[in-house]
């Protein structure tokens, strides 16, 4: 991870606590329209960042997935609020980096966990779910997902979230 921060310059950062700042807002409507804005952003490395951060997510930052799924959604049009966000995200790499995935030694259970958060997605109103898999204490399966379809409760996405984890478990 050392070499992505330095790479984008990002290796001297405060870092943050939060995969993502508190109350971001980020929509379609954000993206440039204009082409001396895409111009603009088109100097920007915004492709080669998330992608950098999609590697780390998948290899050994699982607990970015759901900032980089955040950000990733505007790779092909991006604005400047999205880049403050991957920028946010490097800066929450750039913490204590002494997580890591561990096995205990105890009785082997394989055990679920799921979430959700009602309508995240401002453009389409739709809620996320996640869970995660933990087998011996470590974690072997996880997805975060826009839901197929608007939820009108907080008690409905919930349910969603939880029978995505139970086809995972089955």
């Amino acid at each position: 991870m050392t070499k992505v921060l330095q790479r984008f310059g990002m290796e001297r950062a405060k870092s943050v606590d939060s995969t993502l700042p508190t109350n971001y807002k980020v929509s379609k409507d954000q993206c440039p329209k204009t082409k001396s804005k895409k111009a603009e952003m088109s100097k920007v490395p915004y492709a080669s960042e998330v992608g950098s951060l999609m590697y780390a997510m998948v290899c050994t930052r699982a607990n970015i997935g759901y900032a980089v799924k955040v950000v990733r959604q505007y790779m092909s049009n991006p604005r400047r609020e999205h880049w403050t966000i991957v920028k946010w995200i490097l800066q929450y790499l750039r913490g204590p980096s002494s997580m890591c995935l561990r096995f205990s030694s105890g009785k082997p259970k394989l055990e679920d966990s799921t979430d959700s958060n009602i309508s995240v997605d401002v453009d389409t109103s739709r809620s996320t779910s996640g869970y995660v898999m933990t087998y011996v204490g470590g974690d072997v399966s996880w997805k975060s997902r826009l839901q197929k379809f608007v939820t009108l409760s907080t008690m409905e996405a919930e349910y969603m979230a939880h029978v995505k984890a139970e086809k995972e478990v089955i």
